[in-house]
């Protein structure tokens, strides 16, 4: 990347981390992604070469370490919290429109998903999810979360234990309900997403779900309201 050639702090923090693709890689790190292909589950449409280079260039800025197998920030990195957090904030309330037809892969909604699960309310067993998608523009429709009270695992193909649920869903009412663009009821009620199961798991299903981590940020309409 050529350099803008200016003192400015601005100008030399964009040199290193303005690069496309970088912050994204280190949103993954701050949302524990740290093994190679986990980081590039979070980025499907990086190419792993890139994603090399990219990790490469933030070791060489002192952003991230290798230890235990895995990319770490360090406390430099860990500096970057409130550029990722604000970054996110500002597109959650200004920057996001709508769910266009690029945004249609459910890649990016499952792994975001599966880190969200609030644990302490699931069985204390094994329950295994299936997603049905419709509206899908890239990657496959069908995928499976294995969830137990320790972790939760994505899978492309069913992993052979028997299914507990199934969610059938439009995969941008899906999107929207995951962002708070949407209530989880709503959908649920107007058929945009329909679980079926046994009816306690049924019940219980919305509750597992925390949304995004972005998801309460207030709206322009909602700031217009307070004013």
């Amino acid at each position: 990347m050529r350099g803008y050639g200016q003192f400015c702090p601005v100008a030399q923090s964009l040199e290193i981390v303005g690069e496309r693709w970088t912050l994204l890689v280190v949103r993954e790190l701050f949302s524990g992604s740290h093994r190679f292909n986990e980081i590039h589950r979070g980025v499907p449409l990086m190419s792993p070469t890139l994603l090399t280079q990219r990790l490469r260039r933030l070791e060489r800025a002192g952003i991230v370490e290798r230890s235990g197998g895995g990319y770490h920030l360090t406390d430099v990195g860990r500096e970057l919290w409130p550029v990722v957090e604000g970054l996110g904030v500002w597109g959650q309330r200004w920057a996001r429109d709508e769910v266009r037809a690029e945004h249609l892969d459910p890649s990016t909604l499952m792994w975001d998903m599966r880190r969200r699960f609030d644990l302490d309310a699931v069985p204390d067993r094994r329950v295994v999810i299936e997603f049905r998608f419709r509206g899908v523009t890239r990657g496959p429709t069908g995928w499976w979360l294995t969830v137990t009270r320790a972790d939760v695992d994505v899978c492309l193909s069913d992993p052979g234990f028997g299914v507990d649920l199934v969610v059938d869903a439009d995969l941008r009412t899906m999107i929207m309900v995951w962002m708070g663009d949407r209530p989880f009821a709503e959908a649920l009620r107007t058929g945009g997403v329909a679980v079926t199961g046994q009816p306690a798991l049924e019940r219980a299903f919305p509750g597992w779900l925390r949304l995004n981590v972005l998801a309460d940020v207030a709206r322009p309409t909602a700031l217009a309201r307070e004013a």
